[in-house]
């Protein structure tokens, strides 16, 4: 809801960049001083640029320019189907996280109802040349969420993860920004309230959940187990769309829906019988 309200005001890369250069200044006095995050920083800089790069640069130049190609119904299964493209890739990437019957039964049930939820914000249609680009521009960002994830999953022994999403979100929204000059052009003018409000809210709620993120990661738990709480993100964003909105309320495909994924989170937390 705040990329939405965001987006009405400026250009998605602008946005998208002052967004985390914010993000990246908030996490800042929670680091270590200043002289141990720049030794930190040179001793994995190979490690920093990758992660900046996919894990915000292009994710999110990806997720936000695939986003307003779409309805929502469609962008909502798109994004809903992350842990599944997530867990296919770690069980490549990674050598302690395979693909077993009970994972990816949960999976696979999932994404049923993620499908379910979604298709309760409108039926799936997707038009012209537009929106399929949108739908490849949202699987690339699904991608490259993957792809950082388990580069972050492998700095757990190297860089603490506070500076490390500390340095990639800021050095990501700076070059965001930088780039967003000569495609987007200048957007400098003042805006209106509710772009403020949007940019501190999602500014805080990338340094905050992201940092969680990040420290997750880089527990013992694995990425793809992980990534399968994915599932309550559109749970989260139904449920609260029926307190803030009007025009929203509870039916059979969101509830069976959340019923499914509940079910899938079960399966696979269940330790015997």
């Amino acid at each position: 809801m705040g990329i939405k309200v965001g987006l009405k005001y400026t250009t998605p890369l602008q946005f998208a960049g002052i967004r985390f250069i914010i993000s990246g200044l908030l996490i800042l006095p929670f680091c270590s001083n200043i002289f141990m995050l720049i030794r930190v920083v040179r001793s994995n800089l190979i490690t920093v640029i990758y992660v900046t790069f996919f894990q915000t640069i292009l994710l999110y130049t990806l997720f936000y320019t695939g986003i307003r190609l779409l309805p929502a119904s469609v962008a909502a299964m798109i994004i809903g189907s992350q842990p599944l493209m997530i867990a296919i890739m770690a069980h490549y990437w990674m050598e302690d996280d395979k693909l077993t019957v009970k994972k990816t039964s949960a999976i696979m049930l999932g994404v049923i109802g993620v499908v379910l939820v979604s298709l309760s914000r409108g039926p799936f249609t997707v038009g012209g040349g537009a929106e399929m680009l949108g739908i490849l521009l949202l699987l690339a960002s699904n991608t490259c969420a993957g792809i950082g994830n388990m580069m972050v999953a492998q700095t757990k022994s190297t860089m603490p993860f506070l500076e490390l999403n500390c340095v990639q979100l800021f050095l990501g929204g700076l070059i965001m920004l930088f780039i967003s000059l000569p495609v987007e052009g200048l957007t400098w003018q003042p805006k209106e309230l509710p772009y403020y409000y949007s940019l501190a809210w999602l500014s805080f709620l990338s340094a905050a959940a992201l940092s969680i993120w990040f420290h997750l990661l880089q527990s013992k738990v694995a990425v793809s187990d992980l990534n399968i709480w994915k599932f309550l993100i559109p749970v989260s964003g139904a449920c609260l769309s029926w307190i803030l909105l009007d025009t929203e309320s509870p039916d059979f495909y969101s509830v069976s829906g959340m019923i499914l994924i509940v079910l899938a989170l079960l399966i696979l937390n269940l330790r015997g019988k």
